[in-house]
């Protein structure tokens, strides 16, 4: 299979400038439609690819300057046609991180004089070859995207490539686990939701008697995307956030701080920093209610009883999760474990992406509890967390195992489908990229090596 083409060629320049090289750094060595190629640019991403080869601990024999410079092209190429088609991208959200970006390498190098110093050229130069490399890559990515996405496939078509596979070309599928599950939230939730709302109450005194609101985000956000950077999110549109995380967003003037929110992940108090348009940046922490392990050994003792009552064949394990189970998602279809929990918080309505088997990867701490069952036995109950992070206690009973296998049309349909339209996404993106090198204005100084080029016709 011909490898998808991943247009992430700006951050990798974005992240980490090379101070720039002084014998040709400005040398234009290639120019697509207005866009212009320096000689140090191609050297800088050479040195990247380089780097990410060694830490991947594999090998080339294409030359890296070679391969720099082509993908370059792509990318001014994909760009300048965004520029055309008036793709858009949020700009003030690659700002923002262009600037968070500056401000680590100034602490990294001590001082803005010894960052300057140590890239050579003013800080203000910095940030705006940052910023205008980070864009370039944002358009790039959102063009490549559009074309990608417009692509579809029909079963006809998968059926087709599939039979078009050597037996040696088709995918091995790893070892997959069927189970089925009951959960127990804690009987406990309505108090730990009160001492919750408490604690966040408290931290929302203490921000306003003084205390840095992203200290505090540090220090206890449960929120691992945000925590970090002290609660601080990046621009969004309300309708990008949770209802009630956007209705409490939009009654806040900037620095004014929410009271107690609750979403699907927990709650929050927020802090607005900035509004521009329609685009909101704020910073928040997270708190999920926690429990005692008092409050939870009630939970493990009524799965183990039940377990008991199970295993001795007073009750069936379909039944019991009919009666008793709090999982929404699987109670109805005796316990029997699906995606549809992940499709819905990742927006997905597509029926036909559901299924019931996973992989040891998709399983997280549960494997280590279904680890040594065979189907039709039940591990102990144990605690775990839903896909939000919410504490619940959970018994197991394993289904069936599918061993490893090379996959078939009958068996493996999804991972066939997925493996079809990435080729012809590919396939597809191709196409499209060779007429636009037909019609695009393309000139590559004749000092630079094309021979290893993947694609010819950027050769004119």
């Amino acid at each position: 299979m011909r490898k998808l083409i991943l247009v992430a060629l700006w951050s990798l320049l974005a992240a980490s400038p090379l101070k720039a090289q002084m014998m040709v750094a400005d040398k234009v060595v290639a120019v697509v439609g207005n866009s212009a190629i320096l000689y140090s640019d191609v050297v800088d991403y050479s040195k990247q690819i380089l780097a990410q080869r060694k830490e991947r601990g594999y090998t080339s024999d294409r030359d890296a300057m070679s391969e720099a410079l082509e993908s370059l092209l792509m990318q001014k190429l994909l760009y300048n046609q965004a520029l055309i088609d008036s793709i858009e991208i949020n700009t003030m959200s690659v700002s923002e991180n262009v600037d968070q970006r500056v401000e680590a390498m100034i602490a990294d190098a001590g001082s803005i004089s010894a960052l300057e110093e140590r890239e050579g050229k003013p800080v203000f130069e910095i940030k705006a070859d940052m910023r205008r490399m980070a864009e370039e890559g944002q358009y790039a990515q959102m063009m490549q995207g559009s074309i990608m996405n417009a692509v579809t496939i029909t079963p006809g078509e998968v059926e087709r490539f599939y039979n078009s596979l050597r037996s040696d070309m088709l995918p091995i599928v790893p070892e997959q686990y069927v189970y089925s599950q009951i959960t127990k939230f804690p009987s406990s939730t309505t108090q730990a939701k009160q001492r919750t709302r408490e604690r966040l109450l408290e931290m929302r005194e203490r921000v306003i008697g003084g205390t840095r609101f992203d200290m505090l985000a540090r220090m206890y956000s449960m929120d691992p995307g945000s925590a970090l950077q002290g609660g601080e999110m990046d621009y969004m549109e309300l309708a990008q956030l949770e209802k009630p995380f956007a209705d409490a967003l939009s009654k806040l003037q900037p620095n004014q701080i929410s009271g107690v929110v609750e979403t699907v992940y927990g709650y929050h108090i927020i802090q607005l920093i900035d509004k521009k348009g329609e685009q909101y940046k704020c910073r928040h922490i997270l708190l999920r209610p926690t429990f005692t392990d008092f409050e939870l050994a009630d939970d493990l003792k009524f799965l183990d009883s039940l377990r008991n009552e199970i295993s001795e064949q007073r009750i069936t394990f379909e039944q019991a999760a009919l009666d008793h189970s709090d999982d929404k998602y699987s109670k109805q279809n005796g316990g029997l474990v699906t995606n549809h929990e992940l499709l819905e918080v990742y927006g997905a309505n597509d029926t036909s992406y559901s299924r019931t088997a996973f992989y040891k990867e998709d399983l997280g701490r549960d494997y280590s509890y279904m680890r040594g069952l065979k189907p039709g036995d039940m591990s102990a109950p144990f605690q775990s967390a839903d896909m939000r992070g919410n504490t619940l206690t959970k018994l197991i009973k394993l289904i069936d195992i599918i061993p490893a296998h090379t996959a078939s049309l009958a068996n493996d349909y999804l991972q066939i489908e997925q493996i079809a339209l990435q080729n012809k996404q590919q396939e597809e993106f191709e196409k499209w990229l060779n007429k636009k090198i037909d019609a695009m204005y393309i000139r590559i100084d004749p000092v630079m090596d094309t021979s290893e080029f993947e694609n010819k016709k950027w050769i004119k």
